[in-house]
């Protein structure tokens, strides 16, 4: 099996090339880019397996960078990151990162949440519970393609997006909390922050419901987590 290709963009060359070095050692193919547009020209060119990204950087800043990858692109991010707020760990899970890492950090355990991403994204089976389509009201879900719709319209998804998705489509009326969401669609990982599910949520009731602020299928559960409700949802047109 060819090396998983992974793209390095970071401005600080001490950063860059160590994490360069800590990946090659444990059998990546590492390439290293040091500004925010270069790293797009690539991206678009020869797209890698994973991106690692520095939020900050010259010309283009890596939540951007996130932000028009998401728009045409499943490859998984991780974000490194010198702010310790909570906010902007959010941000950047928002825009769609899959994982971030605070600076100053352990080579050795990007390295290790690298791996921990691939296995939740590459290669990504079927989700569970059968390989028949479900309708619920107007969404669609077919776990063969993959794809999903809303009103016959087809919505982009990303892996743990579908996933999610499948899992409630599969689940009607089952609340789940934010660790089974973790165990069953994220798999067990030390590495994941919880604060992933909050986000997905968020992000795939702006693609499902009608009016995201007020959503008819992932029912918020105070204290304890969500529910999906299948029930009919209006048209988009409507």
């Amino acid at each position: 099996m060819a090396a998983a290709r992974i793209l390095v963009v970071d401005d600080e060359p001490s950063i860059s090339e160590v994490v360069k070095l800590y990946l090659e050692r444990e059998g990546f193919d590492a390439t290293v880019v040091g500004d925010g547009l270069s790293a797009l020209k690539l991206l678009q060119s020869n797209p890698p397996d994973l991106l690692i990204l520095d939020v900050m950087l010259p010309g283009v800043d890596g939540y951007e960078i996130t932000r028009q990858m998401r728009a045409a692109s499943a490859i998984p991010i991780i974000l490194l990151t010198a702010r310790k707020d909570e906010i902007d760990r959010i941000l950047g899970l928002e825009l769609g990162a899959d994982d971030y890492v605070v600076k100053p950090f352990s080579p050795r355990e990007l390295v290790s949440r690298v791996k921990a991403v691939l296995r939740r994204t590459q290669q990504a089976p079927a989700p569970p519970g059968g390989e028949q389509p479900i309708t619920c009201g107007n969404i669609f879900i077919d776990p063969r393609t993959r794809q999903a719709s809303v009103a016959g319209e087809g919505i982009p998804l990303t892996v743990k997006e579908f996933d999610l998705l499948w899992m409630f489509t599969s689940n009607p009326q089952q609340v789940f909390n934010r660790d089974q969401l973790l165990n069953r669609v994220w798999g067990v990982s030390e590495f994941i922050d919880a604060s992933t599910v909050t986000v997905h949520v968020r992000r795939l009731r702006e693609k499902i419901e009608q009016d995201p602020s007020n959503p008819r299928h992932i029912i918020t559960v105070w204290g304890v987590g969500y529910r999906f409700e299948p029930g009919e949802q209006e048209a988009a047109d409507s």
